[in-house]
């Protein structure tokens, strides 16, 4: 196995070359500072101390980290001799970059059912969705993704390696990584289809469920306000699954096209997905919004004092 391994990058005209450096720096400063914002709301402010609440912190967490994982080492590819990457750099990147993609797969799973028990068992739901419940339940995606990322990049890492080292993608990921394997790879391409396909069509199923018991449940309820406020708050979430399964699905499920829109599908899950998700939960969601403002009263006060 060679010392280390040279990532290929993004391919572009050079002309671009400053604005996409410029677009990338932006887009992981506004997703540092987007999902930051979510945390401070939630912690300064009681009224949004709820499971739904905690899970949105634990999102916030996990893009932020996702996003750490890719876009510093993408930033860098700009950069002469930023695309040289140690070996232990490139296992540690593919193990934490699955383990953050599979938590947060399983995660918005958990979204999904903490909306069903609030819409569908509104009586039962701080039985059954309590702090302590909560925090197993954030654990165990945690735990989950760290051992199925584990299994992933041992079974990667197992195979030989020649002296090979050009990476063609734009950071250490399986199907780029296996291409470099002096060994037949179709097990691992198996076991990558399967696993993230089991993985996320078991989860999206799940949530598509949950969604069918959520939107019965809402057709029933009388009230035009209480129609609208709980439409609401689940488009946020349905909007965020959207955009976070088609380009992983359309990536992994064909493992063997890395392909130049593999780029621009990587992109929207890595980059643009992680910004969204505390834009689209700040527009759609009305307790987050009424919570900025009240902060924001409160720091112009104190300015102006």
């Amino acid at each position: 196995m060679p010392t280390e391994f040279i990532l290929a990058g993004m391919r572009y005209p050079k002309e671009v070359k400053i604005p996409l450096f410029l677009f990338f720096l932006s887009m992981y400063s506004l997703t540092l500072s987007g999902n930051s914002l979510i945390l401070w709301v939630v912690v300064s402010n009681v009224q949004l101390h709820k499971p739904m609440y905690w899970f949105l912190c634990h999102l916030s967490i996990l893009d932020m980290s996702f996003s750490s994982v890719v876009i510093p080492r993408v930033i860098a590819g700009f950069i002469s001799g930023g695309k040289v990457i140690s070996v232990g750099e490139c296992i540690s990147q593919l193990f934490l970059f699955h383990f953050l993609g599979c938590a947060e797969c399983l995660l918005y799973t958990l979204m999904a059912y903490d909306r069903f028990l609030a819409i569908c068992k509104p009586l039962h739901y701080s039985n059954f969705m309590n702090w302590r419940t909560c925090l197993i339940l954030s654990l165990g995606t945690v735990i989950a993704g760290c051992l199925n990322s584990m299994a992933e990049t041992v079974l990667t890492f197992r195979l030989p390696f020649g002296q090979e080292n050009l990476v063609d993608y734009m950071f250490c990921d399986i199907p780029a990584v296996l291409k470099l394997a002096c060994a037949d790879t179709r097990l691992n391409e198996m076991v990558i289809l399967v696993d993230i396909g089991v993985v996320a069509m078991t989860c999206f199923l799940l949530i598509l469920t949950s969604y069918v018991y959520i939107v019965a449940a809402i057709l029933r309820i009388k009230s035009t306000e209480g129609r609208r406020r709980a439409f609401s708050t689940c488009s946020a979430h349905v909007i965020v699954v959207g955009i976070y399964y088609i380009p992983v699905g359309l990536h992994y499920l064909r493992p063997t096209s890395q392909d130049s829109m593999d780029s621009v599908i990587c992109m929207l899950y890595t980059t643009v997905t992680p910004f969204l998700n505390p834009v689209i939960y700040t527009l759609r969601n009305k307790d987050i919004k009424l919570a900025l403002m009240k902060q924001w009263a409160g720091f112009k006060s104190s300015v102006e004092s």
